[in-house]
């Protein structure tokens, strides 16, 4: 009798356990090579904001007036110191350092940022759904680092992720477990770029009436510490450049990814009529920040959040593309709503295909960008085309499309909702 073919050996779990570890170390280092591709074309960048900065303390050091520093740029034509007096005083420091020790200090602490922002945002959903850890952060945080956003950051030596710790830590763990510094990190981000207010606003809707009162001072006894130490300055800044937008740039740019610069795209090179822009901001605005007041209620701090970061984003008169970190919690959200889903319903199923596509989707759109791979022309240039519409306005409409679309997630199990916060039914759906 011919011999019986042996079976094949079987697979141990601990073969299976090795091919897994094949399989991420290779996503890993396939997510880790396509950085250098992705950050070449912001090179030419060569941290122009950050020496802006410096050039403007050093400026400022030698006892001229600090908003008189102007800068030639080929897109923007002039442009000026913008920060608050505050951002200066905390800028002071830097000029006095060698240029290159101040870059290595920056892009240090922003991809630092990085790792801890992102270590905060997905420890909850790794916990929750049981992926493992490391890798699933590894991930996560290559992936921030691809985001447009993350590169114009490192790229022009911008502050944005500073203001992102200062944010998340109050709006994620201060506020909710009623520290009694609840709303300082607020108040100091607001003092150090005037966008972050937006978060204040976000507090007095939900009714955390002490942190935003806290906040609000927070901002206040900085901006008066600047004044005290800069009154010429603070004065100039709070009674003029402030309202001057001019100074930051052309408003119809491709970068600036606001309503006004929709509306700026459309109307260039005449200026957008500001009666237009106010009454459709002021619809923005109200229904954005009514569906992050619903997420809070729910118990869900991080939609709350991400809708509030977007209607600020959207609402403010110039939101350069380094400015729209916002994007990255909410596909966060999106993410673990679509793994809660029940996929076996027809619902739930479905559910979970339209949550993960749409994650899917805003991820490959804010990897990809709006101006990293595009040369946009130094002269106003108006949309005269539906492809070039959608193009030039990626961030906008997206920012509206999750204004709608972003989940509430139903409340972690065993936590208690806010005393005067009715509890939402909703789970992971769209918005009611």
């Amino acid at each position: 009798m011919p011999a019986k073919p042996a079976a094949p050996p079987a697979v141990t779990a601990e073969d299976a356990g090795g091919g897994r570890r094949v399989r991420r170390i290779l996503a890993v280092l396939a997510l880790a090579a396509v950085q250098p591709a992705l950050y070449l074309p912001g090179l030419v960048h060569d941290f122009f904001d950050l020496k802006i900065y410096m050039r403007a303390m050093d400026w400022w050091a030698a006892g001229n007036p600090l908003y008189d520093y102007v800068q030639p740029d080929r897109v923007q034509g002039e442009l000026y110191f913008t920060y608050p007096p505050f951002s200066a005083l905390l800028l002071l420091p830097f000029g006095a350092l060698p240029l290159g020790a101040t870059v290595a200090i920056f892009t240090a602490l922003t991809v630092l940022a990085v790792v801890v922002t992102t270590r905060w945002l997905v420890l909850p959903v790794i916990d929750r759904h049981h992926l493992p850890r490391l890798f699933t952060l590894v991930v996560a945080v290559l992936l921030v680092l691809a985001v447009e956003s993350t590169r114009e950051t490192i790229t022009f030596g911008q502050i944005n992720m500073l203001l992102v710790v200062l944010i998340l830590a109050d709006l994620l763990f201060a506020v909710p477990q009623r520290r009694k510094w609840a709303g300082v990190g607020v108040g100091l981000a607001t003092a150090l770029k005037l966008f972050p207010g937006i978060f204040i606003v976000y507090l007095l809707a939900t009714r955390r009436w002490r942190a935003a009162i806290v906040a609000s001072v927070t901002a206040a006894a900085a901006t008066l510490l600047a004044a005290a130490l800069a009154p010429r300055d603070s004065w100039r800044f709070w009674t003029h450049e402030l309202w001057a937008t001019d100074r930051v740039g052309r408003t119809d740019y491709t970068g600036n990814q606001s309503l006004f610069g929709l509306l700026s795209r459309i109307t260039a090179p005449e200026q957008p009529s500001r009666l237009g822009w106010l009454l459709l901001v002021a619809v923005v605005a109200g229904y954005g920040l009514w569906r992050a007041v619903r997420a809070a209620r729910a118990g869900d701090a991080l939609a709350g959040l991400a809708l509030t970061g977007l209607v600020g984003a959207l609402v403010s008169p110039i939101t350069w593309t380094h400015h729209i970190y916002w994007f990255i919690p909410a596909v966060v959200v999106l993410a673990d709503a679509a793994w809660r889903a029940d996929p076996s319903t027809v619902a739930g199923g479905r559910r979970r295909r339209r949550l993960a596509g749409l994650a899917v989707g805003t991820t490959a759109l804010i990897v990809y960008g709006v101006v990293t791979f595009y040369d946009w022309g130094v002269a106003p240039a108006r949309t005269d085309s539906p492809v070039e519409f959608l193009v030039r306005n990626t961030y906008v409409l997206l920012s509206l499309l999750l204004l709608v679309t972003l989940p509430v997630r139903a409340e972690a199990p065993g936590r208690k909702p806010a005393p005067g916060r009715e509890k939402s039914h909703q789970m992971d759906g769209l918005p009611e």
